[in-house]
């Protein structure tokens, strides 16, 4: 049986008994053939200590692995994970004990996470980006408390797209899209009133297209400059203006009011009517566009409806 000498080796951080047995010739010419040198036997008799001869450090190889395969350093290994952690704009911290796909980075934010190896090689790549889960979840609680609610956590139901949320105001808990949240395009189940009953605003805009073309996009929302940021815009860099914003009580009467303008303006300016190619995939809808030429009228026709709502509030 193979027995311990009282001296050790320190391979990892761990203390390792040097083992009294012989180092074969073959053993020794095997780990010359792999960039390595045999410093001992160690702990049983089918372990070595292997010296790096890249980076002069130690570490552990089964006898099998130095004969039949290549063994790999595993401080050249760490040290090309902290290369590439340091590309990708990180700082390595430490393996994952639990798993050798894993390891804990340091991020730009200061915050410490878990992050699959692989997935920190491609970041150095270029090949995807990397945040930071702790800033996200704050940007969005951010988000829930400006429109009055509450981040409670992710989705229950597990879609990646929509997020547990608590109205400040009532208590109610309610999944909730993560955008719908941005654009406050939602009402809350447990306190709020439906789009078709809540105040909502008949809109007129000024979009310039990528083509030099100035269209009118006329319409209703219950938040038009939500609906010009987050949806109408398929081209974020377009330049747009609000011409006009008429209140109307609720949504049901704007969707109204919209459609007896649209049917008006076609009926009469059919000229005026912009085809869905000339602004395809500058905005995100594919009707009531209108020519430039055609905002005089349109601003007369928004004059009479406020008039009227003017008149049915006195």
């Amino acid at each position: 049986m193979p027995h311990a000498h009282d001296n050790s080796i320190i391979i990892s951080g761990e203390a390792l008994p040097v083992i009294d047995m012989p180092i074969h010739d073959h053993w020794r010419e095997a780990a010359d053939r792999r960039g390595f040198d045999i410093t001992a036997r160690v702990a049983d008799r089918y372990a070595l200590a292997l010296t790096c001869r890249q980076c002069g450090k130690l570490s552990r190889t089964r006898l099998f692995v130095l004969m039949h395969h290549q063994p790999r350093c595993s401080h050249c290994i760490e040290a090309a994970w902290r290369q590439e952690a340091a590309a990708a704009g990180l700082t390595f911290q430490r393996r994952d004990p639990a798993s050798t796909a894993y390891a804990w980075y340091r991020l730009p934010c200061g915050h410490d996470a878990r992050r699959q190896i692989g997935l920190i090689t491609r970041v150095a790549a270029g090949e995807t980006g990397l945040r930071c889960a702790t800033c996200q979840e704050a940007v969005e609680a951010a988000e829930a408390r400006a429109v009055g609610w509450e981040l409670v956590g992710p989705d229950p139901a597990g879609d990646t797209n929509y997020r547990e949320y608590r109205h400040i105001s009532c208590s109610h808990q309610q999944r909730i899209a993560r955008g719908n949240v941005k654009s406050q395009r939602f009402d809350c189940a447990g306190c709020g009133v439906t789009w078709t009953a809540a105040p909502s605003f008949i809109y007129l805009f000024r979009v310039l297209l990528p083509s030099g073309m100035r269209v009118l996009k006329l319409g209703f929302s219950k938040n038009p400059r939500s609906r010009l940021q987050h949806q109408l815009l398929g081209d974020g860099d377009l330049a747009c203006h609000v011409l006009r914003v008429v209140a109307m009580p609720s949504g049901h009467d704007a969707i109204r009011t919209e459609k007896g303008l649209h049917t008006s303006l076609r009926r009469r300016f059919p000229d005026a009517v912009i085809d869905a190619k000339d602004f395809a995939g500058a905005l995100t809808v594919v009707t009531e566009v209108y020519a430039e030429w055609l905002e005089a009228e349109i601003q007369q026709l928004l004059d009479g409806i406020e008039d009227d709502s003017d008149d049915d509030g006195a």
